[in-house]
């Protein structure tokens, strides 16, 4: 689960991390007054969207003279006309794709006087099954591009679960990032108190972009990213009260709902099956025959009739979606059901595309029989190598 901005903020702030004032304006006649709140002389004006480069991203329809979804305001009024022109507006970047997202809310805050912009981020690294810190000298820029151009500036360290965080740990991004004298200091107690939000909170992802030196020597975070283990947001009703789910594809939201393990893709047969596993394998073999998946969708072993039904109901609602591959192997999970489940769907929503069903498992001939009967244009598959062939070539035509 991920949050906006001005809400990492707020619980950076309660951490007693350093993070300018700021207000969180959701209709254009408050702006003014929430800029009013703050000091001046200069105001931070970003609007609150679920992606990064929104500084570098541009509005569809923009007014002559429009920027980026942030921008540095000189003036209370100036402030107020910025979050007037980016409210409703569809703000696009290079993590929205041409799409874009539309921005709700704005956030103002006081600016800062720069002296050097850093980079320093906290996520779990799946090779080591440890959490990891990220630091680099190359703060205000894509940290894949200074990867891919001077990967030799980005430092990494990582907590042996056994000792946890140890100042040395802090001392080493310090110097890492050519921070010296109190400013060492001030790093040491930043990087103890992101560590500690970062595992009572049951984070996995972090990042401080850009994590500044002020002209005054202090540090301070000026924007943040977080995102959180959505298993474990039971612990954390605080966490759990912050998601937007106007910011999440509507389509997921629903699988959530359901408890389905769904994601979007960019291609055109849909998938439902039931396993992870399998899943990543049924991706690969439609991609090895030329196609591409629109979806991935682990329906679970223990899924409900109902479950299937709206699985499946998910998948047909894409408008990508050319055809559909049903790939179940039926262990925990019977074929009866799934065949009772895709039935059910076909009967509530239509059957626009192809369908291609290949079942293999417990009640596999029963499941087998109830679709076979049930007069629905079904392609049956023997096997998924089969079912794959059939799907693409139903199609590609």
């Amino acid at each position: 689960m991920n949050i906006h901005e001005y809400q990492a903020k707020s619980l950076l702030r309660s951490y007693g991390i350093p993070v300018s004032d700021g207000r969180v304006v959701l209709r254009a006649e408050e702006a003014k007054t929430a800029a009013g709140e703050l000091d001046g002389p200069l105001w931070v004006v970003k609007a609150q969207i679920h992606a990064g480069g929104r500084g570098k991203g541009h509005f569809k329809e923009a007014e002559a003279g429009e920027k980026g979804g942030v921008r540095l305001a000189r003036s209370v009024g100036e402030a107020a006309e910025f979050a007037r022109q980016m409210l409703g507006r569809t703000l696009v970047t290079i993590q929205t794709g041409p799409v874009g997202k539309q921005v709700n809310r704005i956030y103002i805050e006081d600016g800062s006087d720069i002296d050097r912009e850093l980079y320093l981020a906290i996520l779990i690294d799946r090779k080591t099954s440890r959490i990891s810190i990220v630091a680099s000298t190359e703060g205000g820029m894509s940290i894949e591009d200074v990867a891919h151009g001077t990967p030799e500036k980005i430092h990494t360290f990582t907590i042996d679960p056994a000792t946890g965080l140890q100042d040395f740990h802090g001392r080493r991004v310090a110097f890492s990032l050519g921070l010296a004298g109190n400013q060492v200091k001030q790093c040491v107690k930043i990087v103890r108190d992101l560590y500690r939000m970062f595992t009572e909170k049951d984070m996995d992802m972090l990042e401080i972009n850009p994590f500044c030196v002020l002209k005054d020597g202090s540090l301070k975070l000026l924007d943040a990213k977080m995102g959180f283990d959505g298993n474990a947001m039971y612990r954390h009703p605080d966490i759990a009260a912050l998601r937007d789910e106007s910011e999440e594809d509507p389509k997921e939201l629903a699988a959530s709902k359901f408890d389905l393990n769904y994601i979007a893709l960019d291609g055109e047969i849909g998938c439902m099956v039931n396993g992870a596993g399998l899943a990543m394998a049924t991706m690969d073999i439609i991609k090895l025959y030329g196609a591409e998946p629109a979806n991935f969708l682990d329906v679970g072993g223990g899924a409900t009739k109902e479950k299937v039904t709206e699985a499946f109901k998910i998948i047909t609602s894409d408008p990508q979606v050319k055809g559909i591959l049903v790939n179940i192997f039926g262990g925990i999970m019977r074929c009866d059901i799934i065949a009772e489940g895709v039935i059910a769907a076909v009967k509530e929503v239509g059957l626009k595309v192809p369908l291609v069903v290949r079942l293999e498992g417990t009640n596999v001939e029963l499941g087998k029989d109830i679709i076979r009967k049930s007069g629905l244009n079904v392609i049956a598959a023997d096997d998924l190598k089969d079912g794959a062939e059939k799907i693409v070539k139903a199609v590609r035509g």
